[in-house]
């Protein structure tokens, strides 16, 4: 028992080490496709969002543009750690249950230093593509534009899991279409701030359903 006890940590151990350099090699061979202006490193930063199901490609779209975000404390979050801490971000421990406004009050001041911050706004636990505050108030409170990106997979895995996590094929296509930078008024009162939190959640729908359109047909 205590020998397959050690296999197994061995296993995980193995697993957390190669996990980053299997997703790279995995995206190395993904052809991605954008749609709008991409975001250049020198173009500015911004407050980023993306749905949590499709953040394996989100992820690694900012990876260039001195991104910033928040990680759970979780063992899903370590994961996640391990593959954002290789492609260069710089990580915020927290989550939306438990020091969720600190950790976000700590994001806000990255984006005044000039990092580009980068949010799943259903995560951690959704409901899925439902769009919580944190992403509008990061951008409100920074004074930095928030950007969307829907993202589409042309063929991929879908996890049973609350987000439907996609796993792209090798060699498949993706496609991401990003919004125009949205401005969100440093003044405005809750309720227009609760307004602009349910247009990003119909714009991000919105982009996400056309780029999840146009890889199903490509």
């Amino acid at each position: 028992m205590k020998l397959k006890n050690r296999n197994k940590e061995l296993l995980r151990k193995s697993g957390f080490f190669l996990l980053p350099f299997l997703v790279d090699l995995l995206l190395l061979t993904v052809k991605i496709k954008t749609l709008g202006k991409t975001p250049e490193t020198g173009s500015g930063n911004f407050v980023s969002a993306f749905w949590h199901g499709k953040m394996l490609i989100g992820w690694r779209l900012f990876k260039k543009l001195n991104p910033a975000a928040i990680v759970s404390s979780s063992k899903d979050g370590e994961l996640l750690t391990r593959v954002l801490e290789h492609w260069g971000y710089h990580l915020v421990r927290g989550s939306s249950s438990k020091g969720g406004k600190e950790a976000l009050e700590n994001l806000v001041e990255k984006a005044r230093e000039g990092f580009t911050v980068v949010i799943t706004p259903d995560g951690p636990r959704g409901p899925a593509r439902e769009f919580k505050a944190g992403a509008v108030v990061a951008a409100k409170k920074s004074g930095v534009p928030l950007l969307l990106a829907g993202i589409g997979f042309s063929k991929s895995v879908k996890l049973k899991s609350w987000d439907s996590f996609e796993i792209p094929y090798p060699f498949s296509h993706v496609y991401v279409k990003y919004s125009e930078p949205v401005l969100i008024g440093q003044d405005l009162s809750y309720e227009e701030t609760s307004g602009k939190i349910t247009e990003a959640e119909k714009m991000l729908n919105e982009l996400t359903n056309e780029a999840e359109e146009l890889a199903v047909n490509s």
